[in-house]
């Protein structure tokens, strides 16, 4: 997996006060990088998942994600809020950081599996949390990203 993520792809300060407006903002970013092809239906496969069940995962970190036919090529799309958004959380808390998933829907599945497994892995490290709330080079957020994501590219 190539650039999964690139600076055009990370908002350091979102707009957003709610889960679906967070979504459609990030969504957009993926979709001025030409990573979909349809932004629209990407937005509401992802709320449709977010119906099952909350990605709202706890530490202030949501992953919304979605795998269909309107993603092009592998994305994740970062966002920050230093006041939280209302994401209906695991832990009742408001949701500081967002990582936007988008899958091509002809993608195997374990691409899908293996970029979220990846990602929670290195979420789960407190010191990692915090560098990525506190960080505002974006070279060096992005040394950080490709900490994560070196085992796709």
């Amino acid at each position: 997996m190539e650039n999964i993520i690139n600076k055009n792809l990370i908002k350091l300060e979102l707009e957003g006060n709610y889960r679906d407006e967070v979504i459609k903002e990030l969504a957009l970013l993926m979709d001025k990088e030409q990573r979909l092809n349809c932004c629209d239906f990407y937005i509401e496969e992802v709320l449709k998942r977010e119906k099952l069940s909350t990605t709202g995962i706890g530490f202030g970190i949501a992953i919304p994600h979605g795998k269909c036919k309107a993603v092009k090529i592998p994305t994740v799309a970062f966002g920050r809020k230093a006041e939280g958004i209302e994401w209906e959380s695991l832990d009742g808390e408001k949701v500081k950081m967002v990582f936007a998933l988008a899958v091509p829907e002809e993608a195997a599945t374990n691409e899908h599996l293996k970029i979220l497994a990846l990602l929670s892995r290195k979420l789960m490290n407190e010191k990692f949390r915090q560098q990525l709330i506190e960080v505002n080079d974006e070279e060096r957020l992005m040394e950080l990203f490709n900490s994560i994501f070196c085992e796709c590219n």
